[in-house]
This record gives structure tokens, sequence and C-alpha cells, in this order.
């Protein structure tokens, strides 16, 4: 597995707090890019008043750190394109019943 695949792991650990799917399949996470020992993150939120507005970001950086090899995490919160339903991966739409 390369690094990129184990961040993306690892990022796979977080949940969103009110909904039961995990952020990557929630399709929060626009990107990720990693260039030798520095991972660069694109996410975004459900919307920008979110309750975990402060600590998912910094949840996903952490996480990001967990893996051997990466030394640093550049992380962009976004808000464009805006998060909406069609951006969950086919399993998180049928865990929510979608």
């Amino acid at each position: 597995m390369d690094l990129r695949e184990q961040v993306i792991a690892e990022i796979r650990k977080i949940y969103d707090p009110e909904i039961p799917v995990n952020i990557y399949e929630l399709g929060l996470i626009y990107d990720v890019k990693v260039n030798e020992d520095t991972v660069k993150i694109i996410m975004t939120l459900t919307s920008p008043n979110c309750p975990v507005a402060e600590s998912l970001p910094q949840d996903v950086k952490d996480s990001a750190m967990q893996v051997e090899g990466i030394e640093k995490v550049d992380l962009d919160l976004v808000f464009e394109p805006e998060w909406n339903k069609d951006m969950m991966s086919e399993s998180a739409k049928l865990e929510l019943n979608l």
C-alpha cells in the first residue's frame, strides 16, 4: 500500500458525529496528494456551520500524521464546490438508505 492509500485508510477511521459513515465515504475529502513526506488534503464539511468545524480538520491532520513517512500535512478546508449527498460513495448511500 503506498503512502496515499495509507493516509486514506487512516482518514476512513474518522466518522462524522451526526452521520454513521466515515468522512471519506461521505465525500468530505476532495483530494489527497502525497509528495515525498508531505500530504496535501483538500476537504470540506457538510455545512460551514457544522458542529465539528473546529475539530474535524485537526482530526484529519492528526490521522494523516499517523502514517509512517508522513512528516507534514497541509490541509485546505474549502466550501466550493459545496458538499451535497451526490458526493457520497455508493456504500455510504446504502448505509444511510439513500
